[in-house]
């Protein structure tokens, strides 16, 4: 067993998780490492932002535990786990499994220095890195997230990640309102939105001749969820080469959340 590094799954949390775990490929050698130290090496790569070279000895080898990380982002194992966190999260309120609201925007990060590609520059918000599409629900729980080049614009980025949302079928069978602040607004945009996903665009806009802080309705949730995501310093700036890998780490940051909530709501 490793220290009790802040990142660490309690027991509790781990069984939520165990259930979702896949089983090792049949015809192969037994499993022989212990998946809850797997688990617990990549959220210490998550919230402490190191590479995974350095990942300290008492985890598995850093091989090892990326090999998982990487596998799992391939085959969709990582989303499946996170999507079943949603339901499961929003079943334990006492919500539908589907949401019937969700909230997008956006998000601009820099990138490292070694990160080439799919890097762009958002001459809005003045940054060279990525774009972070973000649609969740209600609650300020994903959906689906989708990573691009920073110079994408908001409706472009947004109709991407929008697609990614209706794929999921079932678990937004219930969506029919999309709130958007004034970036993604548009008559082509919403009426791609309503011919293609079959959902109502309200755009929420930041009252004129405001100043400093206005708590916007709806949209300050999925701002909170963003809020959520630099709690871990692997996501305070885009390392990764790969996009793909980014969404990875943005899924893993929520998984994080609600399994602590789920565990909590069994403690006396």
């Amino acid at each position: 067993m490793s220290k009790a590094y802040p990142s660490n799954l309690s027991h509790a949390q781990y069984e939520f998780l165990s259930d979702l775990i896949p089983e090792a490929k049949p015809g192969g050698r037994k499993r022989e490492v212990d998946m809850w130290e797997v688990l617990n090496g990549i959220f210490y790569i998550l919230l402490e932002g190191v590479r995974w070279r350095p990942l300290p000895g008492d985890f598995p080898a850093w091989q090892t535990v990326y090999t998982y990380f990487r596998n799992w982002r391939q085959d969709g194992t990582w989303l499946h786990i996170h999507d079943s966190l949603r339901e499961w999260t929003r079943i334990e309120i006492e919500r539908y499994p589907s949401p019937s609201e969700a909230i997008i925007d956006s998000q601009s990060v820099k990138s490292a220095a070694m990160v080439s590609q799919s890097v762009g520059f958002d001459a809005g918000k003045k940054i060279k890195g990525r774009k972070r599409f973000m649609t969740v629900d209600t609650l300020g729980l994903v959906l689906r997230v989708l990573v691009t080049a920073a110079n994408i614009g908001e409706r472009e980025g947004g109709k991407q990640v929008l697609q990614r949302v209706k794929q999921s079928g079932e678990q937004v069978s219930r969506l029919t309102i999309l709130w958007v602040d004034g970036g993604f607004n548009g008559e082509f945009f919403m009426q791609w939105v309503m011919d293609f996903c079959r959902w109502i665009v309200q755009v929420v806009l930041r009252p004129e001749q405001t100043k400093g802080f206005v708590l916007l309705k709806k949209r300050w949730v999925v701002e909170r969820t963003f809020g959520w995501l630099m709690g871990c310093r692997r996501l305070v700036r885009d390392y990764e080469l790969l996009p793909e890998t980014s969404e990875t780490f943005i899924y893993l940051a929520m998984i994080r959340i609600m399994v602590r909530r789920l565990a909590s709501f069994l403690t006396p």
